[in-house]
């Protein structure tokens, strides 16, 4: 007989491991065995495609996310410089948008604006329009000078003592006898008036002297060196003596150009004072040459000889070239 595993058993040769088919006790050494197993496809019926699956682990994941991204292409502008920009309508689009020459047109609407809210301040404080007047020529130096800016007021605003009743005009006599008001060097207001009332004249900008009556006889009160040589009131030309009206005699500073009274030189008749305009109160150097440049613009333009034209054109030159050196520096070009 045999004992169990005995290769003559034929039970032994049925098994395909090799083993008897007694049941192992426990305990049993059952040596080295070989085991299959079959492992399942974790991916879903989507694969079955052929495609590749994303990555099986969050790194590897985060890595074809990455890639994704950078293959995507960023946005293109078409040139307008909008293709980013979000309006909530025409006029948010027109105060917002990055568009150059939208951009341009603000900046010049802008200035504008600015100029005419300045423009409306100096109203309001000084009363009259205009508020600014330019020096024309070198009537009052050396205390004003040609191409100055002058603010002006209200001749009934910012009346000092001494004023002439119904005026609030100071003269340069009463001043100096009183020892009160000085302006621009001098004793008294300047003043700003049309001459002989006519508003096609340039207004004059001169010293107020003293005040008149209607029929007076002023020449006891006048400076002889002021009457260009007149010995009484009946040579001072113009008819101007005795007064035909109440009202200013009036001067510039310059002692070398203007020697004499605005009247007795004819500038102008007794200034009434409904032809007063306002009071000198600010001088600015300088800039009243673009005051000057705009009125002789304006002149221009009635005449077309050559030289009129030549100069309306290079005055046009001008402006547009401190124009536009204004809007490019505002938008960063100079």
């Amino acid at each position: 007989m045999t004992g169990p595993g005995n290769a003559d058993d034929p039970d032994d040769a049925d098994r395909p491991d090799g083993r008897d088919g007694d049941p192992a006790a426990p305990g049993d050494d059952q040596g080295p065995t070989d085991e299959w197993e079959w492992v399942s496809d974790e991916s879903s019926p989507d694969d079955a495609d052929g495609s590749e699956p994303l990555g099986t682990t969050p790194e590897q994941d985060r890595v074809v996310d990455a890639d994704a991204d950078a293959a995507t292409p960023p946005p293109q502008p078409n040139g307008n410089g909008d293709d980013s920009e979000e309006f909530d309508g025409p006029i948010d689009w027109f105060f917002n948008t990055s568009d150059p020459w939208v951009q341009t047109i603000r900046d010049i609407g802008s200035s504008v604006l600015t100029v005419a809210l300045i423009g409306l301040v100096l109203f309001a404080v000084s009363g009259v329009w205009p508020p600014l007047v330019a020096v024309e020529s070198g009537s009052m130096e050396p205390h004003m000078h040609k191409n100055d800016l002058v603010f002006i007021v209200d001749q009934d605003r910012y009346a000092p003592d001494g004023g002439i009743e119904g005026t609030g005009v100071v003269t340069y006599q009463h001043a100096r006898t009183n020892g009160g008001y000085w302006s621009f060097g001098d004793y008294g207001n300047v003043i700003v008036y049309q001459p002989y009332g006519d508003v096609r004249r340039t207004p004059i900008i001169h010293r107020a002297m003293f005040y008149v009556e209607r029929g007076e006889n002023w020449y006891d009160r006048a400076n002889e060196s002021y009457l260009d040589g007149a010995d009484s009131c009946a040579e001072i030309a113009n008819n101007a003596c005795p007064a035909p009206h109440a009202g200013f005699i009036t001067k510039g500073d310059n002692q070398v150009t203007n020697d004499h009274y605005d009247q007795v030189g004819g500038q102008s008749n007794i200034v009434r004072p409904e032809w007063v305009q306002g009071k000198a109160k600010v001088r600015i150097p300088f800039l009243g040459w673009v005051r000057l440049q705009f009125a002789n613009l304006a002149s221009a333009t009635a005449s077309t000889g050559p030289a009129t034209l030549a100069g309306l054109r290079l005055q046009l030159g001008l402006f547009a070239a401190g124009l536009g050196t204004v809007v490019s520096r505002r938008r960063g070009w100079l």
